[in-house]
């Protein structure tokens, strides 16, 4: 039976109207309160060794107070571990409901969870957003989350096939995650996972999470990165792809932003070098990388989120996370950045809350949005000059670099802003992430492992994942969806048990609120996690400063867009984004 009082906290009673339908002015406090309820109750740590283990104290290494460090330790100075590649992955749920249940593993079976309701009939775009935004959301993914492979574990899941099933690929068989070498199962705590990136707001996707990485990318003078003299990435000829931190299913996409922060980076080295003549590469490279990763983090909250969620409240309550109500006045009135919502929290004290920051299972699984992806994509040349059409498998992995080497980077970006991402929706899956070949030759159903790594890492199925973020339980089928179509398909596949029901199916079929690129259930992880990467972070709260950026870089972080990055490094992009306030909105036609 639903708990009234846990439905009367985020105003979710059936009898209450939504918080998504009240005015801005009403629905922002409720959104407040759904974040302060999270924070006490849906932060839990997962680690069962001290933080600071096997860390200096930063007293023998006081430099390591002005800089992000490659693997993210030190940016707690008390608990250096603290949110560092290797970390394990936090929980937004109590931790003895993420216990995964192996006799469930597959029931349904994922192979048909996929082809029954995942698979792409028709494409359905979100005609208010451009494909960078899907291309941005894997990009940022990069930053703050990778697992691993565990591929030479003799142990793999093997997927039940129909008779019917076309995949030739037999057995069907699925590496496990890696698990976390330090796990003691007889702690009575379940299995834990860790990150191999580090889990802060920090463009390890541009630099790389270890020194070697990170040595290899740079040249050694005046701060910069490696470009080529074109000013693409560099080639790395052992694997194909271009050179940079993280290449993990490497796509053109991935390709544009990589290349355009890698000379943002460049471009922030020179105007530092210009005002401070006698800094050394190692001076303009530490400060240019503070400010580019945060140039990243703001965007991220102002421009890509208001453009893949265009609700007022939402507008509003992100401008607060990064400015506060008090917008500029915190400029002259210094106190203000004291105060979260008034100063926002950019600059105000930094918290970790209820629990050591990491991020989490439930965080990595809110932003499995690979239904953005269409399947075929047009490049088109800005001066008339004609278009192609590919299909993705054409522009992924190794393919991706010949394919980028016959355009213009002006002409890919011109593209991607003309095209449209899918919704985040059932039956809207990319038919070729469902039946996909990568480059070290393993044939995969990406929505098949979508919904398989939520099972086998102890995520919540859709009903339970609900109540424990205090949102009332959904009863029918019927009520789950707003399409009677898929109510059937649902019942059928899940055997009438609507709790049986996978987190992703939900996610995908709820009806969602009016100007909302995803669900409502993965709002609610996302108004915690949002604030949570920059309130933990202390070079976005205590050190948020001009003594660690200089004046200049949180000078450029402010003046800065992504709108303002594709018109320096590609001017001939001006006129398609002419009167285009957000970048990641469809640009006009030129």
């Amino acid at each position: 039976m639903e708990n009234p009082e846990k439905a009367e906290i985020f105003g979710a009673s059936k009898k209450k109207i939504p918080w998504w339908k009240l005015p801005t002015l009403l629905s922002v406090p409720k959104l407040i309160r759904f974040r302060n309820e999270l924070r006490q109750q849906n932060l839990h740590d997962t680690e069962e060794r001290p933080l600071d283990q096997g860390i200096d104290p930063i007293d023998k290494v006081p430099q390591l107070r002005f800089t992000r460090t490659p693997d993210g330790t030190y940016n707690d100075l008390r608990f250096p571990r603290m949110g560092g590649a290797g970390a394990r992955f936090g929980r937004n749920v109590p931790l003895k409901f993420c216990f995964p249940d192996p006799d469930k593993l597959m029931v349904p079976n994922p192979r048909e969870v996929s082809r029954q309701l995942m698979t792409r009939t028709e494409f359905q775009p979100v005609p208010f957003l451009n494909l960078l935004a899907a291309a941005w959301i894997q990009f940022q993914v990069h930053d703050w989350f990778a697992h691993g492979r565990d591929e030479q574990n003799p142990v793999w899941f093997e997927i039940p096939l129909s008779g019917d099933d076309p995949w030739t690929d037999r057995p069907m068989r699925v590496p496990p995650t890696p698990a976390d070498p330090t796990f003691d199962a007889a702690s009575g705590r379940p299995p834990a996972f860790v990150n191999h990136s580090s889990h802060w707001w920090d463009g390890s996707q541009i630099y790389g999470s270890d020194h070697a990485t990170m040595a290899r990318l740079r040249t050694g003078v005046d701060g910069h990165l490696r470009l080529n003299v074109d000013g693409r990435l560099p080639l790395n000829a052992d694997n194909g792809l271009d050179d940079t931190g993280f290449v993990d299913n490497w796509w053109t996409g991935l390709s544009l932003l990589h290349t355009i922060f890698t000379r943002e980076h460049n471009a922030i080295c020179d105007g530092l070098k210009q005002a401070n003549p006698t800094w050394t590469d190692d001076h303009l490279w530490v400060k240019a990388r503070l400010i580019n990763a945060a140039l990243m983090a703001k965007i991220h909250t102002l421009e890509w989120t208001v453009a893949i969620i265009p609700n007022p409240t939402v507008q509003l309550a992100m401008r607060v996370n990064w400015r506060g109500l008090s917008a500029n006045l915190q400029k002259v009135f210094a106190g203000l950045d004291d105060s979260e919502l008034l100063g926002g929290i950019v600059g105000s004290k930094a918290d970790h809350h209820s629990a050591p920051y990491s991020l989490t299972e439930e965080f990595v699984s809110v932003y499995r949005m690979h239904a953005l992806m269409p399947d075929q994509f047009e490049f088109c040349r800005m001066d008339g000059g004609g278009s192609k059409t590919f299909e993705l498998p054409e522009i992924f992995g190794r393919k991706a670099r010949p394919v980028l080497e016959q355009w213009t980077m002006g002409d890919l970006f011109y593209s991607f802003g003309r095209m449209h991402p899918g919704m985040i929706r059932l039956h809207n899956y990319p038919k070729h992430l469902q039946n996909f070949t990568d480059d070290r030759g393993q044939q995969m159903d990406l929505a098949l492992i979508d919904i398989l790594r939520d099972r086998e890492r102890g995520v919540p199925r859709y009903n339970q994942f609900r109540e424990l973020l205090r949102m009332p339980r959904i009863e029918t089928f019927e009520e789950l969806t707003d399409i009677p179509e898929w109510a059937q398909e649902m019942r059928k596949v899940y055997d009438g048990k609507i709790d049986d029901v996978d987190l992703q199916v939900g996610l995908q079929c709820e009806p969602l609120p009016k100007q909302f690129g995803f669900s409502e259930t993965a709002f609610r992880i996302f108004v915690l996690m949002a604030s949570r990467r920059l309130k933990s972070d202390r070079f976005f709260t205590d050190d948020y400063t001009p003594e660690i950026y200089t004046q200049f870089g949180l000078d450029w972080i402010e003046n800065n867009s992504m709108k303002s990055m594709l018109v320096r490094h590609y001017p001939e992009l001006k006129p398609a984004l002419a009167g285009v306030d957000n970048a990641f909105s469809p640009w006009k036609q030129v």
